[in-house]
């Protein structure tokens, strides 16, 4: 196995002004956010997809696998910043019957950015002695557009699947479930992904902007954050549209946060992640009234978590642990999972699963694969398939549910315009 174990160098270096720049136009890996985080630059070196037996979660088995490569790696790591060292980059399937393959993609070379610091890591095989090549932006590709369409799920189909998790809501089967619908669409090509990356990451800089494997995003929902032993996570549930004006947002925020319906089920949310982490944990909390967050065109009710990481476990043992939360299934999870396949009319694929990196230490940030799309190349294209969803409980309005699905789609919808 000595052969397979990998060398791994972090060094700072002078400030560089846009890391995306340094990209793969094609596959880009990225991870940013208010203009810090971590971009891939090269061909990955390994991606791993492991195909575990029945009844090992996919993301259990990758934690097996990161395990044994980090304990095996040998790091320098002088910069010693969220980030550097041994990373690799993350995206999981929502649900462990998904088509979709969860993947950890470990990279030959990352640039990072952590306020006024940046930094170099290479990795490679112990057997590969090569220099790296010296570093080389990659032009922006031309300005691209795509456009998007009804998928598998139609405005109306989608109300009709809201009032039949009403009904199910109603005979008492579950408490909240979170019913997404798709847009699908194509885009040229040759189009250089980096240009949505971008977008998104200076279109709404509070979010973790995300591309992995071909997911790309901006996410305002912390799954969570390990670093140095200290966990976080930011649960976010109720949601209401941005006024026109000032006094319009005023009243939207105020109906926001005193809406017993939105308070109800934000408070699912947070009680399933408190649950989630304590077996994981020493010592957590959370602030006893949420606050609310405000985005370009939204916001949301959320609260803050924070917690001493249990010794020996990793981001990825909590990543298993919280995914799926009641934010994005629903209450209790395994009814709202089993409702999801029922209603939904397609796999949702790594859509509001979870998404980030994680480094040798068990250090990472990961957020949930929220207002994102999923980018495949087809023979003569690139197809596109983007998701929006909003938790349905008792008092939903079908029509509401689908006005809100169009506000979330909104930042992919324009970046792609």
């Amino acid at each position: 196995m000595h052969t397979t174990h990998l060398v791994v160098e972090t060094r700072e270096i002078d400030p560089v002004e846009d890391l995306l720049a340094y990209a793969d136009p094609a596959r880009p890996l990225a991870w940013l956010r208010r203009g810090d985080g971590i971009v891939a630059v090269g061909e990955p070196l390994a991606e791993l997809r492991p195909r575990p037996a029945a009844g090992t979660p996919r993301s259990q088995a990758l934690a097996t696998v990161w395990r044994g490569i980090s304990a095996q790696a040998e790091i320098s790591d002088p910069v010693e910043l969220p980030g550097t060292g041994l990373v690799a980059f993350g995206a999981f399937a929502f649900d462990e019957e998904s088509a979709a393959d969860s993947v950890l993609i470990v990279p030959t070379r990352v640039l990072g950015r952590h306020g006024h610091r940046f930094w170099e890591t290479r990795i490679r095989l112990a057997s590969d002695p090569r220099a790296a090549t010296p570093l080389a932006t990659q032009p922006y590709g031309p300005h691209w557009a795509g456009t998007v369409g009804p998928g598998a799920q139609s405005p109306q189909g989608y109300q009709d699947s809201v009032r039949r998790a009403l009904s199910r809501i109603a005979d008492g089967e579950l408490s909240k479930v979170v019913l997404a619908r798709d847009l699908i669409g194509t885009i040229p090509a040759d189009s250089d992904l980096r240009r949505l990356v971008r977008a998104l990451s200076t279109g709404y800089p509070d979010t973790w902007a995300f591309a992995v494997d071909g997911l790309i995003g901006a996410s305002p929902e912390t799954l969570v954050t390990v670093q140095q032993g200290t966990v976080t996570a930011r649960v976010l549930a109720g949601t209401i549209g941005r006024g026109a004006d000032a006094d319009a947002d005023t009243e939207a925020s105020t109906h926001l946060a005193s809406s017993t319906k939105d308070l109800d089920e934000h408070q699912y949310a947070v009680q399933s992640v408190l649950a989630s982490l304590r077996a994981h944990t020493r010592a957590l909390a959370a602030s006893e009234q949420p606050f609310l967050l405000k985005l370009p065109n939204l916001f949301h009710l959320a609260t803050d978590v924070e917690g001493e990481l249990a010794d020996g476990e990793s981001a990825l043992d909590l990543v298993r642990a919280l995914h799926p939360t009641a934010a994005v299934a629903g209450t209790p999870t395994p009814a709202a999972i089993a409702a999801i396949r029922d209603l939904e009319p397609f796999d949702r694929g790594r859509y509001a699963g979870p998404v980030g990196w994680v480094d040798a230490e068990g250090n990472g940030e990961w957020a949930i694969a929220l207002r994102c799309a999923q980018f495949v190349a087809e023979a003569d294209a690139i197809g596109v398939t983007a998701y929006a969803g909003a938790g349905i409980v008792a008092g939903s309005d079908p029509e509401s549910e689908l006005l809100e699905t169009r506000v979330k789609f909104r930042p992919l919808v324009d970046a792609l315009a």
